[in-house]
């Protein structure tokens, strides 16, 4: 049978209840914002900072390599180049054509840009154009308001100010390939970084890369750089002297022209290596900046081969500079004098063989000196 007493009593349960899964809810809740807000403060707010804030690495900028007076043989200069942030301006590719007007802009650049550019993030900057004459960087901030989103910068190239002199033997630097790529060294993916391809460059890279510098910037949540926070330059590397003397390398290469040779000077008392010089050279000039197909193509198909270190990596028949081994080993045995003559007769049998001098009729009778002096073979 009805009555208002029990519908009471049923609301008040109801309420009861209802009112007790609102507390345990809300208990619920304020007990999980303590544990995220409070006990997990530290590590939450590591991972936030880590989304605000990049680290990137900054390429150490690289030792020179000297002569023995000091001479620079490789050092660093300005490298004026020119970027384009897609974001930043309204038409990059009308932008692009602009700066066709101001800066020369190879066509395979040209090509990847109209690639690339397109179907980037905006936000990431385009190298356009480098190593650019200082007219031409010049022009390019003085049409600045004309240009939105294009940015010149001011950073640091491999240089070697006496071109192919040491081209052989000092090497030159690239971009590290596939195989450099494959090492668990972050520095290598650096824009802009480029390591030892051969030679001295190669050989001491380590000694002459120096240590990577660090950049903090502020990031928003696409990853568009928003200010720089903190900047660590790195340390330069190291400064390496050889034994070279670059007068005498300046000498040899002028000696041997457009001959396919080598010339190497040492100092007798000390061993040291004065002169390493191989012809025809190549400009390690042209491989800091990139070769064109057509340059690396010519260098490739050159029958002299100017990429090869003769004095050090071709392989030759010792011609007559043996003769003077042979001599000092025959005073050595006492198998001969150096005042004993030897008559040359133009040929020599030996073993049922006929073994012809250079001087077919013969330089006739000589000691040792005089052998020596006329290469003579028979002898």
């Amino acid at each position: 049978m009805y009555s208002p007493e029990t519908d009471t009593q049923i609301f008040s349960r109801r309420a009861m209840i209802l009112g007790l899964g609102q507390l345990g809810f809300f208990g619920l809740l304020a007990a999980r914002l303590q544990y995220l807000q409070v006990t997990q403060a530290d590590q939450y707010g590591i991972l936030a900072e880590n989304n605000r804030v990049n680290i990137g690495l900054i390429a150490p900028l690289r030792g020179r390599i000297l002569d023995r007076y000091g001479q620079e043989i490789a050092t660093n200069r300005p490298n004026f180049q020119v970027v384009m942030i897609p974001e930043q301006t309204k038409d990059p590719i009308e932008t692009l054509r602009v700066l066709e007007k101001l800066v020369p802009i190879s066509p395979s650049r040209r090509k990847r840009l109209l690639r690339d550019i397109p179907r980037s993030r905006g936000f990431v900057p385009f190298t356009v154009a480098e190593n650019l004459e200082w007219e031409k960087f010049a022009a390019i901030n003085l049409n600045l308001p004309h240009l939105p989103g294009v940015e010149p910068q001011v950073g640091k190239q491999r240089y070697y100010p006496q071109d192919d002199i040491f081209s052989h033997m000092v090497g030159y630097v690239g971009r590290p390939d596939g195989r450099d790529l494959r090492r668990d060294d972050p520095l290598l993916k650096v824009p802009g970084f480029r390591i030892g391809k051969s030679g001295v460059e190669k050989q001491f890279d380590d000694t002459l890369r120096g240590s990577a510098g660090s950049r903090r910037v502020e990031v928003n949540n696409v990853g568009r750089v928003i200010r720089e926070l903190a900047r660590n330059p790195g340390a330069q590397g190291a400064d390496l002297m050889m034994s070279m003397d670059s007068t005498l390398q300046n000498e040899a290469i002028r000696l041997l022209g457009e001959q396919s040779g080598s010339v190497v000077m040492m100092d007798v008392n000390s061993g040291e290596v004065l002169t390493i010089a191989s012809a025809p050279t190549f400009n390690p000039n042209q491989f800091t900046v990139g070769l064109s197909q057509r340059e690396w193509d010519g260098l490739l198909d050159d029958q002299r081969k100017p990429l090869i270190n003769k004095a050090i990596a071709g392989q030759y028949a010792p011609g007559s500079t043996v003769k003077m081994l042979i001599a000092i080993a025959g005073l050595e045995e006492k198998v001969i004098t150096p005042n004993e003559k030897i008559v040359c007769e133009g040929q020599y049998e030996l073993g049922g063989d006929t073994f012809h001098c250079w001087e077919h009729e013969g330089h006739g009778a000589m000691n040792m000196h005089d052998a020596i002096t006329n290469s003579c073979d028979v002898y």
